[in-house]
This record gives C-alpha cells, sequence and structure tokens, in this order.
C-alpha cells in the first residue's frame, strides 16, 4: 500500500494548507505595519516544506495560487509584489541553485543578481504602476533607491541565511513531527 504522505490526494492537500497559510500571512499585511517587507518573507519561507517535500514543481504551483489569490484579496499591494517579484518563489531558487551550482561563490552572484534585478523592477513597478509615491523612498528629505537597495543586499544576504537555517530546521526537526502521524 502506498504510503499517504505519497499519495496525489495528500500532495494537493498539503500545499493547498501551505498556500492558506501563505495567503493568510499576505492578508495581514494591511494589518501589521512593518507586514509589507516581513511577511512576504515569511510566506515564501513556508514554500521550503513544499520544495523539501514534493519539489521545485508543487512549489512553483503554490507560489502562483498564493500570487494570483493575493493579488485579489489582500489588502497592501506592494506586498503582494515583493511576494510575486522575489519571496514567493526564491525558496525554489534557492535549491535549485544550492543543487545545481557547486561553486559558492557562483551561487551568491546568482542569487544577488535575481534579487537586484527584482528590487529594481519591483520599484519600477511600485512607482509606475502601484503609484507608490516618492515620499516612500525618502529618508529625512533625501531621495535615497540607491541607499535602500545597498540595505536591501544586507537583507537578502540575512534572509538567505535564516532561509538556509528553517531548511535545516525543517528537515531535522519540524518534517519528522509533522509527517509522523501520516505514514
Amino acid at each position: 500500500m502506498k504510503s499517504p504522505v505519497t499519495k496525489p490526494t495528500f500532495k494537493l492537500a498539503f500545499c493547498a494548507i501551505i498556500a492558506a497559510l501563505a495567503v493568510v500571512l499576505m492578508l495581514i499585511t494591511s494589518i501589521v505595519p512593518v507586514g509589507t517587507y516581513a511577511l512576504p518573507c515569511f510566506a515564501g519561507g513556508l514554500l521550503v516544506a513544499v520544495v523539501v517535500e514534493y519539489g521545485a514543481k508543487w512549489a512553483l504551483g503554490v507560489y502562483a495560487v498564493v500570487s494570483v489569490l493575493s493579488f485579489f484579496i489582500a489588502g497592501d499591494k506592494e506586498a503582494v509584489l515583493y511576494f510575486a517579484v522575489l519571496f514567493g518563489y526564491y525558496p525554489v531558487l534557492k535549491a535549485f541553485f544550492e543543487s545545481k551550482v557547486k561553486s559558492r561563490i557562483l551561487q551568491y552572484i546568482f542569487k544577488f543578481a535575481v534579487f537586484n534585478a527584482a528590487a529594481v523592477g519591483s520599484f519600477f513597478i511600485a512607482v509606475k504602476l502601484l503609484a507608490v509615491p516618492a515620499e516612500e523612498f525618502t529618508l529625512f528629505g533625501i531621495y535615497m533607491p540607491l541607499a535602500f537597495l545597498a540595505f536591501g543586499n544586507l537583507f537578502f544576504l540575512l534572509y538567505d541565511f535564516a532561509l538556509t537555517s528553517f531548511v535545516m530546521l525543517y528537515v531535522r526537526k519540524i518534517r519528522e513531527k509533522l509527517l509522523r502521524s501520516f505514514k
């Protein structure tokens, strides 16, 4: 008999639960002031479980569902943009880079290239399409998108390390407890 964890219905239910949790986090972005930046990161981090259990294909499906649902029902469209443009698919991309590219330096070059392209793209989309006011990118009256990009790169490095730590925590501790009752 096939293990319930590998049955298509269990896969679908598992991915639906992860998607629902991620959408809830995206909904909270309109309530929590720092949610615009932090909650898309957490929502994307949930996809780690899908990547580990069922691979990139299923994780990209969850990413697509969360992106579309968040676009329609989340209040903070800037947070949805950050999820859709980077944090939603980054766990899949991270797994791909770390499994296919052997050089750590090349891994980080690729990761930072993706982040910077996503950050610059998000900036222009936010300003042009979402009509985010330029005051959002000022500090003490000085227009500072390049400084924000520099801080964003530092934040991204921390996010990458945190995601790596979460992957290890999930695989070593959470996974066994989560799936034990279904085997």
